[in-house]
């Protein structure tokens, strides 16, 4: 149930990462990625909503992800960002497709891990990010061979979440595992001081309700937009191991900040990676500022590619990439806490959606990184940073108000 889930998250990472490192800088190519993102995020909710309610099977709804996913990288590799086919093929088509797989496989693992159903998600969440890495590596390598290595994650895409689709299921209902006692997990006193319970088991329509549900949208659209526009900047010098390191990171530092936050709490930790996340941004903009970074982003001249791969490029890819995902599962985990965990899936669908929002904020930050780099990262700290100083504030909704002591 957990590994068929993760690799199809890893088999559609190029979809997204892939595309936005590889193609984004094409002409109409941020117009198509944005369009991707929104259909990717639309796709996750009515999908968890047919699936919840048994309407379709968990088989049905991968056997269609593999085939739509495959053809949006099909479509990437043949027609590149060419209109309108890639619009249809991609954009739609594939957008769709690997919100299927995206909404369903996070369904799937936290259904039979409810134990632990943020860090196993987390873990699947992470290769949704780093599975691109190796596409991004030979496309390094052989410059000339972008068409073909989308061809190639075409194939496994298909391959991998058909696999998937034959054998993931969704478990009995009001399933437990036997080796976890209920009654400790429910006590446990450490956990709950950290991860505490919701107040109730809340409604869709009850969680819109609180300003809480907003809030979270909110920073999933601002931390989003900034993960999307960092692969597109870092792509844009032409340094394809600092590419790596960012996406690499992006996914790994999921699971690490998953369990970081069974210590030191959810809201602590989403607020730590977001400020990583705006520390990256004034890293590049520094490097672009000294001429370090500056080989492949436009307006720039006069630097080479060894120039651009200086330390302030990897030191700020590193914090991007550390900042640039983890805040995914966070997010997710946060709704659990805040809303329970019976309508969950459903309420952080609606949640995920903001991601659409942050398609069209990360086009906008390239576009004015197009004419002034270091002013477009520094806009996307701040865009970073906002939400970072806001975390902390969030509260549990349905609980009293009370004045301390």
């Amino acid at each position: 149930m957990f590994w068929l889930a993760w690799a199809a998250m890893a088999a559609i990472s190029p979809l997204q990462y892939g595309y936005a490192a590889l193609l984004a800088k094409e002409p109409n190519g941020l117009t198509l990625l944005a369009a991707w993102i929104a259909c990717q995020a639309a796709g996750a909710l009515p999908a968890l909503h047919l699936v919840r309610r048994g309407r379709l099977g968990v088989r049905a709804c991968l056997a269609a992800g593999a085939a739509l996913s495959g053809l949006g990288l099909t479509t990437a590799a043949l027609t590149g960002p060419a209109l309108p086919l890639a619009l249809v093929g991609y954009a739609l088509l594939g957008g769709l497709g690997a919100g299927l797989v995206y909404g369903v496989c996070g369904e799937v693992v936290s259904s039979w891990y409810p134990e632990r159903p943020a860090a196993r998600v987390g873990l699947i969440t992470g290769a949704f990010g780093y599975g691109a890495v190796p596409l991004l590596l030979w496309a390094g390598i052989a410059p000339g061979s972008t068409s073909t290595a989308f061809l190639v994650a075409a194939v496994l895409a298909v391959a991998v979440i058909a696999a998937a689709a034959r054998y993931l299921r969704l478990p009995p209902a009001l399933w437990w595992p036997g080796d976890v006692d209920p009654r400790s997990h429910a006590l446990d006193a450490a956990r709950l001081r950290t991860t505490p319970d919701a107040a109730k088991q809340f409604l869709l329509g009850q969680a819109l309700r609180t300003r809480t549900l907003p809030a979270l949208a909110l920073i999933l659209t601002c931390a989003g937009a900034v993960s999307v526009f960092d692969v597109i900047v870092v792509a844009g010098t032409g340094s394809w191991g600092a590419l790596a390191v960012l996406v690499a990171l992006n996914g790994a530092s999921r699971s690490v900040a998953m369990r970081a936050s069974e210590v030191f709490g959810r809201r602590r930790v989403l607020a730590a990676v977001l400020a990583a996340l705006a520390i990256g941004q004034v890293l590049l903009a520094t490097a672009v500022q000294n001429g370090a970074a500056t080989a492949g982003l436009p307006g720039a001249t006069g630097t080479s590619l060894t120039d651009a791969a200086g330390p302030l490029l990897w030191l700020g890819a590193i914090a991007a990439g550390l900042g640039g995902g983890a805040f995914y599962p966070l997010v997710a985990s946060l709704v659990r806490e805040f809303f329970g965990t019976e309508r969950h899936g459903e309420i952080h669908a609606v949640v995920y959606s903001a991601k659409a929002l942050a398609g069209v904020a990360a086009v906008a930050l390239a576009l004015l990184a197009l004419s002034a780099p270091a002013t477009g990262l520094l806009a996307a700290a701040a865009l970073a940073a906002l939400p970072a100083l806001a975390t902390p504030r969030l509260r549990i909704p349905g609980l009293p108000a009370t004045i301390p002591l």
